[in-house]
């Protein structure tokens, strides 16, 4: 429901009311060799899985960069979708979390691994699960947005103010899934106890800290974390869509084959969630952004810039693969996904809207891709759908990359990275 961990890219600036409408690039100069090789597959992804609108950056040192928007803003209408519109980044905010928990070790304020007993109280095995790896998805508590009755409560009511403490009781109203550090298992749960960690320790809210640790120094003059009480998003944006609702998608993100039929057909439309409460979300996925404010912000989470040279390696060398089975598919870390054996950074899903942000630490290719639909009829992240149509591109037939964030059973792995 809220955030994943997926990748992908495309550009063009959509002027036709459909999403398979015609693109054109909003770069200057001459547009670079592989714009002509990647409109053409966004196009016809976005008609094949009806996905209303899409912004895409590209930034490549060796190829040229390119920014450009496919289809419109809102489900019949012909206004086109624009590069500078605000969209929630859902579990993006994942990355920044952790990078904030990193620092304050930087700075001994905490170590990556003291248990989290050590800062809050009545956590299950809280006397055994580290900072680390609660940060890493690998503390074996429960995701709150895995639970049924959780997800009726934001059907019946969308609009309600969450608090922590609501969240976290009731994570911790179910058993805990398996002994710390055992095994990789996407959890909200872990997200918000450590926005919790960061306020005790800072004396100071995680907004606050974003702002003067992330946001001000990297110039990112288009992002913020809202409270709680806010519900809105910045003009301009798109409004924002998902099929299905939070409680028929938390075994799976597919509709049925039927209304998958249907919605691909356009008679089944998915409902607008533009003004639902995110406030669920929190330090797991409340940021607000712009594809160019992520592109700054993916390229500095990957090569150093918000932490010192050791930490940084430290938090690259976290990344672990999320199936040994599979290590080239993905993996996770200090809150860092590696897509494939290309990209690095962290995608986020929520009902409305879909985020994805990349970036190749040799060639320093960058990917950006924002959405304003959730997942596809099939159930995949709309914005990963995306990501992976254009991957062979740069890459080759065989670079397909798989999602954290969708890694494990049911819904307890949002398909995006705040969300169910």
């Amino acid at each position: 429901m809220v955030a994943t961990a997926g990748l992908f890219i495309a550009a063009g600036c959509g002027t036709s009311s459909d999403s398979g409408g015609s693109a054109t690039s909003t770069s200057a100069g001459a547009e670079p060799a592989y714009v002509a090789s990647i409109t053409p597959i966004i196009t016809k992804l976005m008609r094949d899985n009806v996905i209303p609108g899409a912004v895409v950056v590209v930034k490549s040192p060796k190829q040229g960069d390119w920014t450009g928007t496919f289809g419109t803003r809102a489900i019949g209408t012909t206004e086109p979708i624009q590069a500078d519109d605000y969209f929630r980044i859902a579990s993006n905010t994942k990355t920044m979390t952790s990078t904030v928990v990193l620092q304050l070790a930087q700075e001994g304020k905490l170590a990556l691994d003291d248990p989290i007993a050590k800062y809050l109280p009545d956590v299950p095995n809280g006397d055994r699960i580290t900072i680390a790896q609660l940060a890493e998805m690998r503390s074996g508590l429960y995701s709150y947005t895995a639970d049924r009755q959780f997800n009726a409560s934001l059907d019946s009511d969308p609009n309600k103010v969450w608090t922590p403490q609501e969240l976290l009781a009731i994570a911790f109203s179910h058993p805990v899934s398996f002994p710390p550090g055992q095994k990789f298992d996407y959890c909200n749960t872990n997200y918000i106890l450590l926005g919790l960690v960061i306020e005790k320790i800072t004396n100071m809210s995680a907004a606050k800290n974003f702002q003067q640790r992330i946001f001000d120094p990297l110039g990112l003059k288009h992002t913020s974390l809202p409270a709680a009480t806010d519900s809105s998003i910045p003009d301009p944006h798109p409004r924002g869509y998902a099929f299905g609702t939070n409680v028929s998608t938390i075994d799976t993100f597919a509709l049925p084959p039927a209304e998958q039929a249907a919605a691909v057909a356009g008679t089944l439309k998915p409902a607008d969630a533009t003004d639902a409460s995110p406030s669920w979300t929190w330090t797991a996925g409340g940021v607000i952004s712009t594809v160019d404010d992520m592109a700054t912000y993916v390229k500095a989470l990957v090569h150093g810039g918000l932490l010192d040279a050791k930490m940084q390696q430290v938090r690259m060398d976290s990344i672990q693969p999320i199936d040994p089975a599979q290590p080239e598919v993905a993996g996770y870390g200090l809150g860092i996904v590696r897509f494939g054996t290309h990209l690095i950074g962290h995608d986020g899903q929520i009902p409305g809207y879909m985020t994805v942000m990349t970036n190749d630490p040799d060639s320093d290719l960058t990917i950006v891709v924002a959405t304003n639909l959730a997942t596809v009829p099939s159930g995949e992240g709309s914005a990963v759908t995306l990501l992976k149509g254009m991957m062979p591109v740069f890459y080759g037939a065989d670079a397909l990359p798989g999602d954290p964030a969708q890694h494990g059973a049911g819904a307890s792995s949002v398909p995006t990275t705040t969300g169910r």
